[in-house]
């Protein structure tokens, strides 16, 4: 079972973002640039650093992602405290232009997940968060 578990996982995975990079077409974007867009909608304004750290991907892809965000006006990157750190936050046409993607990406994944109940999908949510992530001391 675990070695067919990373398999669907990866599978389910590619899935996902071929179909998500479909819909983001409409609005010229991929997945890794609607990531970076998602994360700045959810957690406010971030530095660079705080991105490539909380997505788990390598700085310089990062940075490439957010230079063609950059100059097609998805975002304005600002100095922070010191010459080298960028602050990066969401342009206002990506204000404007969220809500709209944000429900063209809400009916991908009812279409994806219609197959699971509502219970299914919150647990499915749930198991997913936990792989990765640290075991708390009761679980020692």
């Amino acid at each position: 079972m675990r070695n067919l578990l990373f398999h669907e996982i990866h599978q389910k995975s590619r899935l996902s973002v071929k179909e998500v990079n479909e819909v983001l077409k409409e609005f010229d974007l991929y997945s890794s640039q609607w990531s970076i867009l998602f994360c700045l909608k959810q957690l406010g304004a971030m530095t660079q650093k705080e991105i490539w750290q909380y997505l788990h991907v390598e700085a310089p892809t990062v940075t490439r992602t957010l230079v063609r965000l950059e100059q097609s006006g998805w975002i304005v990157r600002r100095e922070g405290k010191d010459k080298r750190e960028r602050i990066v936050d969401l342009s206002d046409q990506a204000e404007q232009l969220m809500p709209k993607i944000e429900q063209r990406v809400i009916e991908l994944e009812e279409k994806l997940l219609s197959g699971l109940t509502d219970e299914e999908q919150q647990q499915l949510v749930a198991l997913i968060k936990k792989i990765g992530a640290q075991p708390s001391e009761k679980d020692v």
